[in-house]
């Protein structure tokens, strides 16, 4: 297969050269995990550099192709949602296109991402209880349903029940990881780890397989893994306990970007994973910082909490004994730690960078040379 998301892009080739817009985002590096795998016993356990993406998320993948769409249509207003990367790839995109871009955003959202936004010369405005109370949320995405009912606006959330059509942006994930897993022992994927909020990732991921499966190009489906905070968990427990239907909760998880209480993607996650034998994991917030921590101190890998939750769930899936020792395994890392500084803040906590004098430099050259 050839590589590039356009070459993936079904819906993108009615679309005019001059409405496409793109930052060059998509074609993310594979790198293969050298301590954290081994650790848990798994040999073969690879990380995907979402973070590297222009806006420093996998978001940009939705943007590109929801904007792209917005410019096509003539639309002149993005409305939208967003916990923070999002927002940015919107605010970004529409830059690019000279959209204007108004957002939601939710009440927990960290002031890294909320900076980077209004760096892009978005509009925001926080709404208390958004992304923590699932009547709530409900009721802010009907008011901006209102907004974007005006013939220049359109509305976009990272969903397949709000944008269909940005999120198959998100489904050229699949085809590069298939891609790439010529490079790997036996050339393909076993397992493919995903975080989830609202499911819209684990959904576009596990359709962009069955879409390669279908047309012949993939022998078989690898397992789409969806892991969740267990303060949000609305679709990995039921999909795990066996349930066919996803459920609303009173979030409280503390991690960015996965605080979404509401179904939204998740009835569709459960059946999609059905059909390609993953499974549900919940994982809680300490762990899923430890595992931050790990990645840039063992790995080299600087990501948000939000984007080490998928390698959190593998690393528990491992010492739960679910997991092949000489499997094929992905970790999505779905953005990057400068998306949320509080997290970066706590990561260094207890190390500093001293202001020294010259001499005192001089004495530990002589005393270590």
């Amino acid at each position: 297969m050839n590589s590039g998301i356009w070459r993936f892009s079904r819906w993108l080739d009615p679309i005019p050269a001059s409405a496409r817009m793109t930052l060059g985002e998509g074609n993310t590096p594979l790198v293969r995990s050298r301590r954290l795998g081994p650790s848990v016993g798994l040999k073969n356990l690879y990380f995907k550099l979402e973070l590297t993406n222009p806006s420093g998320s996998y978001k940009d993948r939705f943007a590109c192709a929801a904007i792209s769409d917005m410019v096509a249509c003539g639309k002149t207003e993005c409305i939208a949602t967003s916990s923070g990367n999002t927002g940015a790839a919107l605010a970004a995109y529409c830059a690019l296109a000279g959209i204007s871009c108004e957002i939601a955003i939710v009440e927990g959202a960290p002031e890294g991402k909320l900076k980077q936004m209004l760096a892009y010369g978005a509009r925001l405005f926080r709404v208390r209880g958004f992304g923590i109370d699932s009547r709530l949320s409900e009721q802010v995405v009907e008011c901006l349903k209102m907004l974007s009912a005006r013939p220049q606006a359109q509305m976009q959330i990272s969903a397949f029940a709000y944008s269909p059509v940005g999120m198959s942006g998100v489904k050229s994930l699949s085809h590069e990881l298939a891609e790439q897993a010529t490079a790997i022992d036996r050339g393909a994927w076993d397992h493919v780890f995903c975080m989830a909020g609202g499911g819209g990732l684990t959904l576009a991921v596990s359709l962009g397989f069955e879409q390669l499966h279908d047309a012949g190009q993939l022998p078989t489906l690898p397992c789409v893994e969806c892991v969740q905070p267990e303060g949000n968990n609305t679709i990995a427990g039921p999909l795990r306990a066996g349930l066919n239907v996803a459920q609303t909760v009173q979030c409280t998880s503390r991690i960015s970007g996965l605080q979404v209480p509401q179904i939204i993607d998740g009835n569709e996650v459960i059946a999609a994973c059905r059909r390609n034998g993953g499974t549900g994991h919940l994982v809680e917030d300490h762990f899923v910082w430890e595992t931050q921590s790990r990645l840039a101190r063992e790995e080299g890998i600087f990501a948000e909490p939000a984007g080490s939750t998928a390698v959190a769930g593998a690393l528990q899936a491992a010492n739960e004994g679910y997991l092949d020792p000489a499997a094929n395994i992905v970790c999505l890392i779905t953005g990057s730690a400068f998306k949320d500084p509080p997290s970066l803040d706590a990561m260094v906590q207890h190390t500093s960078a001293p202001m020294i004098e010259l001499q005192d430099l001089q004495r530990r050259v002589a005393e270590t040379c």
